[in-house]
């Protein structure tokens, strides 16, 4: 079992920054690819920005030249670096990781309990 710690959320002002972090812990093999998903009232679920192992990334075009992903392998976190927030960005921001046992070759996916990010005057 692998365990997902968000922080970093709060309430911002428009044009302010946060940044998010997303902290694996337990048993894991090997994390693969780490996710920021996003949901705001009353909307599904969406896809804010990914990164695999070797750092490449792919970022939702609704943040992007905003909003930088990154991680540290060492230390199985992911960072979410939110720049010139938006009244729109409000949600709860959910991290997800897939961990890969190469032994079995299976994978196993966790989400995070996710953090609130609001962005009002």
């Amino acid at each position: 079992q692998v365990q997902l710690v968000e922080s970093g959320g709060g309430l911002v002002q428009p044009g302010g920054s946060l940044r998010l972090s997303c902290a694996a812990s337990g048993n894991i093999f090997g994390i693969s690819v780490m996710t920021w998903y996003r949901q705001a009232p009353g909307k599904q679920r969406e896809l804010v920005a990914s990164i695999d192992r070797s750092g490449t990334t792919n970022v939702a075009n609704s943040v992007k030249g905003r909003f930088t992903i990154s991680r540290d392998n060492r230390r199985n976190t992911m960072y979410l670096q939110m720049n010139s927030l938006k009244p729109e960005d409000t949600a709860v921001y959910y991290c997800h990781v897939v961990d890969e046992d190469k032994f079995t070759q299976t994978n196993a996916d966790y989400w995070g309990p996710g953090t609130q990010v609001a962005v009002s005057p």
